[in-house]
């Protein structure tokens, strides 16, 4: 066994993120095929053509993002679904890599709102930080989605 790490070695992604909304609904956003289009693995620029989630373990999710010219799909497979604290899921981007990585979020109520915890295992340590930057970018359309209108 080596302490040497190379820039190929997987690495774990976590973020944390408050939201002002209940747990249930955080998590239904995550698992309901017109709420989930609008933010999860969408873009600014983009724009989201597809989003197909059949919502069990053992389902499959798969959304395409129009962007750059070019489509980008985002697909994966339930592993946990625990309503409303607890979902995990593998995660591919096919365009980009084979790889197979894991996502797992955990929202736990806290007050009126919730605070969801992320991780995303398994990542190339060379990407770790786009990784989280874009985790970021998508938990913030995810507030914005469930954000009153006014």
């Amino acid at each position: 066994m080596s302490d040497l790490t190379t820039s190929n070695d997987p690495t774990d992604v976590r973020v944390i993120y408050a939201l002002r909304q209940p747990a249930e609904r955080v998590f239904n956003a995550w698992l309901i095929p017109d709420q989930a289009g609008k933010w999860l693995f969408a873009t600014d620029t983009g724009q989201m053509l597809n989003a197909e989630i059949d919502a069990r373990v053992g389902g499959t999710f798969r959304f395409v993002d129009h962007r750059n010219g070019e489509d980008v799909e985002h697909v994966g497979e339930y592993i946990v679904i625990e309503r409303p604290h607890r979902l995990v899921f593998d995660f591919a981007v096919p365009k980009y890599s084979a790889l197979k990585t894991r996502v797992a979020v955990e929202i736990e109520a806290q007050g009126t709102g919730c605070v969801l915890s992320l991780t995303h295992a398994g990542v190339p340590e060379e990407y770790a930080e786009r990784t989280h930057t874009g985790w970021m970018k998508i938990l913030n359309g995810l507030s914005a989605s469930l954000a009153p209108l006014h």
